[in-house]
């Protein structure tokens, strides 16, 4: 470890924090319907598209009606794209690799990947997908999949704000505003800067080009820089090309690699500030940053620590400078080590380096970061209404350690309401190590791991945890594109990201419709290091009872195997 590694990572929190007052102040705007600097221009944008949707801007929605409006529309998203991309060999246009069809069961995973903001990708981008896929198909998919993420967020967070109301909102003029008025503004400048630093941005075929040693060679170029910016700030994380954010068209100097860091992270960080001022308190929201902060925080120490001490293997052979297999040596370890730490912390996905070649520990804290459900910062949306499930067990655990009903900004926290979160947070483990359970013992399935052993059933676990948890991210060394891995990695998707959301709008409609209660002197304080030492705790809690036994047969297993090697 180095002091320009550590100074990289401080910069990045000094900047991520410096972003939340004033993007979360802009989008409360956003969702309140206030005038904003962007009105006069995009007003008339808006109401011309409800007119063409017959979307009555007033009329608000039940909970439920919400959540239904919200599932049709992913189900139009779905059929769109599986469409577009069994289709795209017979469509003339915006193909000049001359793309072929892509199979059912590759198309049907994908669509359901992209629908989901997971970018799963078991298949390589400039290979596999023509450009009217990867514009209209995937990065389409990326705006909208982003914008539900955070939408769902916002009706939540009205859950707690509203008092005896029997609506949230309504899906289809928060999703239009979050598109138009976000959304799109940031990515069309950002994808301004990323052409500046050398990403690629046009129609044109791919470029022949003739090596030194007089052979040609296909250089895959496209329109990459759009679909790289809505892929960081929307979290979403699928790559035009196959190796992702390591690869120099879509990721080329260090300050491209910091500029997309940071977008990861500024709308999930920012969404805090919004709830705290939507329920009139900032500091809630900050309360609930500085959980999110404590965790990263371990994170990123590990794992920088892990990677920055190397193996014995790299030792016994007098090697110096920590662990480079798998890295980029433009980013080194430091940006290697946060950008992994960031993509999953986030439900990005994109990455800079191999996982699969990080060390053992230093490859355990990304697969962590998913299973916890990716509350730390977490996908945009999608990370904050993670988190307040966990605020929910967190309150009930204080009511239970004082005997009386508990009590978060203002709402009674009751049966019901820690129930639903139960179940969402529950259903999330029941598909990591139940598909991986399965899959260990499935010849076909086994026989698509790269390696054996504790990293061959780390592969494994790590697949089906960030496929549930709408990561998207791999372990690399995992065949995935074949039957079954493409249906049960889609199966593991659409539960992670449906069955979680269902009982948080659930929760969000009993809230809404329960009465304000004044604070007393037995409410317990939620704004303060007590409230976040405790949710923290609640959260390492639960994440070590599930998950630490099938640590212990992957990467701690792994670990114990490096430091201390079985005699032969």
């Amino acid at each position: 470890m180095t002091v320009i590694g550590w100074l990289q990572i401080l910069v990045f929190c000094a900047i991520v924090v410096g972003l939340v007052k004033p993007l979360g102040w802009y989008m409360t705007r956003v969702f309140n319907g206030e005038r904003t600097l962007l009105s006069p221009l995009l007003r008339p944008v808006e109401a011309a598209l409800y007119w063409v949707g017959g979307v009555e801007e007033k009329r608000e929605q039940h909970w439920l009606t919400y959540t239904v409006a919200m599932l049709l529309f992913h189900v139009a998203g779905f059929a769109i794209l599986y469409g577009l991309l069994r289709a795209q060999h017979a469509i003339p246009y915006f193909n000049p690799a001359d793309q072929a069809a892509v199979p059912e069961d590759l198309a049907f995973n994908t669509a359901v990947s992209f629908i989901t903001n997971t970018n799963w990708q078991n298949y390589g981008g400039e290979s596999t997908m023509s450009y009217l896929v990867q514009m209209f198909g995937l990065t389409h998919q990326n705006f909208l999949s982003a914008a539900t993420g955070m939408v769902l967020a916002v009706a939540l967070i009205r859950g707690f704000a509203r008092a005896s109301a029997r609506t949230v909102g309504n899906f289809w003029v928060d999703i239009i505003r979050c598109t138009l008025y976000i959304l799109l503004p940031i990515c069309i400048v950002y994808a301004l800067f990323l052409v500046w630093q050398g990403i690629p941005q046009t129609l044109g075929p791919y470029v022949e080009a003739t090596t030194l040693e007089g052979a040609k060679q296909t250089i895959a170029v496209g329109p990459v820089a759009s679909q790289v910016a809505i892929k960081m700030l929307g979290t979403n994380g699928g790559g035009f090309f196959n190796a992702n954010a390591a690869h120099p068209f879509e990721n080329p100097t260090a300050l491209s690699n910091f500029v997309q860091m940071i977008s990861i992270f500024a709308i999930g960080a920012a969404l805090t500030n919004v709830f705290g001022r939507m329920v009139g308190d900032q500091r809630q929201g900050w309360a609930i940053l500085a959980a999110m902060g404590v965790l990263f925080v371990a994170g990123i120490a590990v794992t920088y620590w892990a990677e920055a001490a190397g193996t014995t293997a790299l030792d016994n052979l007098g090697l110096v400078g920590g662990n480079m297999e798998g890295k980029e040596v433009r980013f080194g370890i430091a940006g290697s080590a946060l950008f992994a730490v960031v993509t999953t912390d986030a439900s990005c996905g994109a990455v800079n380096a191999m996982h699969d070649s990080f060390t053992a520990l230093g490859g355990m804290i990304p697969l962590i970061n998913i299973q916890l459900g990716e509350i730390i910062i977490g996908g945009v949306g999608a990370g904050l209404y993670g988190m307040l499930l966990f605020v929910v067990l967190a309150i009930f655990v204080a009511g239970l350690m004082v005997g009386r009903t508990p009590e978060y900004v203002g709402k009674k926290i009751e049966a019901k309401e820690v129930k639903m979160a139960m179940l969402a947070i529950l259903v999330l483990p029941l598909m990591y190590l139940g598909w991986t359970a399965v899959a260990v013992v499935i010849p076909s399935a086994v026989a698509q791991m790269g390696n054996t052993g504790p990293h061959g059933f780390t592969e494994v676990l790590y697949a089906y945890t960030s496929q549930t948890g709408n990561n998207g991210s791999a372990f690399a060394g995992l065949s995935g594109n074949n039957l079954f891995y493409n249906i049960t990695g889609a199966v593991a998707m659409l539960v992670g990201r449906f069955w979680m959301i269902i009982p948080a709008m659930a929760i969000a409609g009993s809230l809404a419709a329960k009465k304000t209660v004044a604070a007393s002197a037995g409410t317990f304080p939620t704004t303060g290091g007590l409230f976040v030492g405790l949710l923290v705790g609640v959260i390492v809690i639960v994440g070590g009872l599930t998950f630490f036994p099938a640590l212990a047969l992957g990467p701690i297993a792994e670990h114990l195997i490096m430091i201390a090697p079985p005699a032969s």
